[in-house]
């Protein structure tokens, strides 16, 4: 099981650079674990893609539907609590937004605060340089 950012999951559904890669890591690893927001962080992605133009309605349409399969599925961190003292912290040690500290904070409570027992997929440039700092591995293999 791999924790997924944001920034992972829009090329899991949507084709963009990463989708490659995104796709081969789910093949061979299909349990997905996710912060229970990181669906509102993608549907922000995708209406942001939507009003630039570089996305139709019809794909817009169907790239939502995908999005609603793959959280039907994956693992979610709902320890709002525990998630929130620690985003806390790590916006005081990274230069991370709001919703990216509480991605990585996410991933550190769901590994028990031991980054080494669980990878990350991550596209954010500053949350993957955090997320290694506080010593995940980032898209192994990539």
């Amino acid at each position: 099981m791999k924790f997924w950012d944001s920034s992972a999951l829009v090329p899991l559904i949507a084709n963009e650079e990463n989708t490659d890669y995104c796709l081969r890591v789910l093949g061979d690893d299909p349990h997905i674990l996710i912060w229970c927001l990181s669906g509102v962080e993608v549907v922000e992605a995708l209406c942001r893609r939507l009003r630039d133009g570089v996305m139709t309605e019809e794909e817009f349409r169907k790239t939502k539907e995908e999005l609603r399969i793959v959280l039907e599925h994956a693992a979610e961190i709902a320890a709002i609590e525990k998630v929130r003292a620690r985003a806390l912290r790590l916006l005081e040690t990274h230069p991370l937004r709001a919703a990216d500290a509480c991605q990585l904070a996410a991933a550190l409570v769901s590994s028990k605060e031991d980054p080494q027992r669980l990878a990350m997929i991550c596209f954010d440039e500053r949350l993957k340089k955090a997320a290694m700092k506080e010593g995940f591995a980032v898209n192994p293999g990539c």
